[in-house]
Formats: structure tokens, C-alpha cells, sequence
């Protein structure tokens, strides 16, 4: 046999894209897995006993800029509006950015995260040329080919870009493109409907229709900025007043603003909508109806900040892919992608447990367009971790997933 290629055997395979393996065995070569199955496993084995096998782990939004805080930004239960002021006041006392991603990448790589869905702030010297990928680019899907280096996570980047005036938003659009030029397989982030003009917005849109890139975005994170856009009161409109940054004519938009944010949307190749904490039955049916959207959920900065529940439940139901998204250290203890697993098995009891795997792995890799990352599927990529357990049943799985550590498997 080929001495490149391994197998491996152990109580539990979760594939994740199919149901899972008891006393299964994958095979695997090089860097990707060749075969799995759950009988007659080949002679020559290494058998890692009482675990499962899960694939690793997909942190679908993050503000890696942020990970030199030892503790959010404010205290539990302030409002976006307020925490807004301070996030601006803390950027003028942190430390380097470059350092500071650097951290959160070592960070994410620490708590088994394998692809990570990154704004960045350009200029930012840590780009895909020093993380996790060589010789990228997309196919044409809009796809990317991810032939990456052991150990690192992937950075899907998105460039930010944001301003409530003509010369600001020229300016970050400028910023952006010129990090996307050294960056090819880069996305687009404009901010959010309440930093970012409705022009700005379809400029990244049209930039994803010529180039496939992605978009990332904001969306319907605070009723705050539902009453900003629909009305141009509330505590939004008043710190965009203070900030000084408030144009003539900007806010309210037309009727019905996230109809037209979310049809916007959907002209470009792919978009992630992050939070949606604040979306609604019919603003979800019309998100649905796009497949190439994916909202991202961050449950602890969501609990942070103290919204009423979140619409999760209403979206996987509705055939809305979900992801699942750290935020930043402004707001979350950590950049865990296990520990959102374990609060939702914890908090939302209404929710299949299978169904939150999947959105810490295949949907947020399918969101960032990564086909062979978050699953375990002959041909994808052999990026692994483990769970202890001893369960002989699924249900008794999902409790080892809530109560055990996740983690990485190296050299796998």
C-alpha cells in the first residue's frame, strides 16, 4: 500500500453531508480524504477508540482585527448605537491591526476552526498570500479552489467598505479594491445599510456580478437600525448625529427597506447577510427564495447585546441556509465556533442538534463558497477534530457535543 495513504478507525464518523458512521473508518491520502465506510475496513488501521471524527470547524463571520481584547467592548445588554461609540473610541488605543488578526488567527486555529469569513479593515498586510492558501482562485461558480497549507485556517477574506458621504465612500471603495487586487479570490463587505449608502451598495453589487466575487454584509442587526432606515428616528439617527456623520436625504429609505436591501442582494454572485436578528416572516420567505444567500447567526454576541430571540428556528424551517459566526471579541468571550455550538444546544432546545452541526461546518463553508471544507466526503479536504464520547445512540452523541471539548486533529 501506498505509504502516504492511512486509515483511521474510531467509534463515530460525522460526516456531516450524510448521516453519521458508528465504528466507522476513513481513508485518507496526502491531504484529502479516499474512502470511508462503516464494514470492512482495511487491515492496516490506527484506531483513535472513544470518538467522533467531525470535520473541522467554520467560523462564518469574524472581525479578526478585534482579538487583542481580553473582554468585549461595554457591558452585557448595551445597545448597538452606544457600542458603536465605543468600538470608534477603541480603535484609536489598540494595538497594531496586522498583530491583532495575526492573534486571531492563531486563536481560531487553537479552537479547531479550519475557514474563517473575515472583515477586513484595508489596508491589512495579512492577506491569503500568508494564510492558509496557495495557488487560489475561483472557478466558475464563483467557487474557490482551495489548495491550502497544513495547520493554518483558511482566510476568506472581505474587504470592507462603509461612509455616509461621497468622498468617504470613494475613498474605503478604493481601499477595498486595491486590497482585492493583491487578494484575487477577496470578497466585498459594505458594512451595513446604516454606515453605507444605497449607491455604495449596488456598486458592490455590480463588482460581484463582473468579478464573482462575494459580498458580506450586515443586515437587520438591531431594531434600531430597522426604525433608522424605515423612519430616520431612533437611537441610530442620533449617534450618526453625534458622529457628525449624518448627510442630508440619507435615511429614512423607501418602503419596505430590507425588501429592497435583501433584492439588492441578490444580483451578486453569492452574499452572506450577517446577524438577521431582526428579520421578519416575509423578509426571510424572500431571502429563501435566493439560495446563493446565507444569513449568519452569531448566538453569544446576540445574547450580548440582548435581542429578543433570534429568528433561527423561522429561517431553517423556511429553507434559509444559516451559518454560524463568532462576531469579534468586541462582543463574544471567544472565537469558538464550539462554544456557539454549545450555547445553542444549551439555550435553543428548539433546535435540532444536527441541524446546529451543520451550521458550524457545511452550510458555513457552502456560504463562503468552499465545497471541499466542512464535511467529511471523499475527494474533500482532510482537515479533522474529535469529540470524546462513548454513546452507542445519537441522542447520547448530542449530549457528549454539548458537555466535551472539540478538538483539533493534527496531522490527520
Amino acid at each position: 500500500m501506498n505509504a502516504s495513504i492511512r486509515t483511521y478507525r474510531a467509534r463515530w464518523i460525522i460526516p456531516v453531508s450524510t448521516p453519521p458512521i458508528h465504528n466507522g473508518w476513513l481513508q485518507t491520502e496526502g491531504r484529502h480524504v479516499i474512502a470511508m465506510g462503516d464494514h470492512s475496513c482495511p487491515a492496516s488501521q490506527m484506531d483513535l477508540g472513544d470518538v467522533a471524527i467531525l470535520p473541522q470547524l467554520v467560523n462564518s463571520h469574524t472581525h479578526l482585527e478585534f482579538s487583542h481584547l481580553d473582554e468585549p467592548i461595554g457591558t452585557p445588554g448595551v445597545s448597538l448605537a452606544d457600542w458603536i461609540g465605543l468600538v470608534i473610541a477603541s480603535r484609536h488605543q489598540s494595538s497594531s491591526r496586522d498583530d491583532s488578526v495575526r492573534s486571531g488567527i492563531e486563536q481560531s486555529r487553537r479552537w479547531g476552526s479550519s475557514l474563517i469569513g473575515e472583515i477586513t479593515t484595508p489596508p491589512c498586510n495579512v492577506g491569503l498570500d500568508n494564510v492558509g492558501l496557495d495557488n487560489v482562485g475561483l472557478d466558475d461558480d464563483g467557487l474557490v479552489d482551495d489548495r491550502s497549507r497544513d495547520g493554518d485556517p483558511v482566510l476568506a477574506g472581505f474587504a470592507e467598505v462603509l461612509g455616509l458621504s461621497a468622498a468617504r465612500s470613494t475613498e474605503r471603495m478604493q481601499a477595498a479594491l486595491a486590497h482585492m487586487a493583491l487578494n484575487p479570490d477577496c470578497g466585498l463587505s459594505p458594512h451595513s445599510p446604516y454606515s453605507t449608502t444605497r449607491e455604495t451598495i449596488l456598486a458592490c453589487v455590480k463588482h460581484s456580478q463582473a468579478t464573482r466575487c462575494s459580498l458580506a454584509m450586515h443586515v437587520a442587526e438591531s431594531p434600531a437600525e430597522r426604525e433608522l432606515l424605515e423612519h430616520a428616528t431612533g437611537p441610530l439617527q442620533e449617534s450618526l448625529e453625534r458622529l457628525g456623520v449624518l448627510g442630508e436625504g440619507l435615511f429614512p429609505w423607501a418602503a419596505m427597506p430590507f425588501k429592497w436591501l435583501i433584492e439588492a442582494l441578490s444580483g451578486s454572485t453569492r452574499a452572506l447577510l450577517i446577524h438577521g436578528n431582526d428579520l421578519r416572516a416575509a423578509e426571510i420567505a424572500m431571502i429563501a427564495a435566493h439560495p446563493h444567500l446565507s444569513v449568519v447567526y452569531c448566538p453569544r454576541t446576540h445574547a450580548f447585546f440582548g435581542y429578543d430571540k433570534h429568528p433561527v428556528a423561522e429561517m431553517i424551517r423556511g429553507g434559509v441556509r444559516v451559518a454560524i459566526g463568532t462576531d469579534s471579541l468586541a462582543s463574544n468571550p471567544d472565537l469558538s465556533v464550539w462554544g456557539e455550538v454549545q450555547y445553542l444546544l444549551a439555550h435553543r432546545q428548539d433546535l435540532d442538534p444536527t441541524e446546529v452541526l451543520r451550521m458550524a461546518t457545511i452550510h458555513g463553508a457552502d456560504a463562503l463558497g468552499y465545497p471541499k471544507l466542512g464535511r467529511i466526503e471523499v475527494g474533500c479536504e482532510c482537515r479533522l477534530g474529535y469529540v470524546k464520547t462513548r454513546a452507542t445512540a445519537i441522542a447520547g452523541l448530542h449530549r457528549d457535543f454539548a458537555e466535551q471539548r472539540f478538538q483539533a486533529l493534527p496531522g490527520i
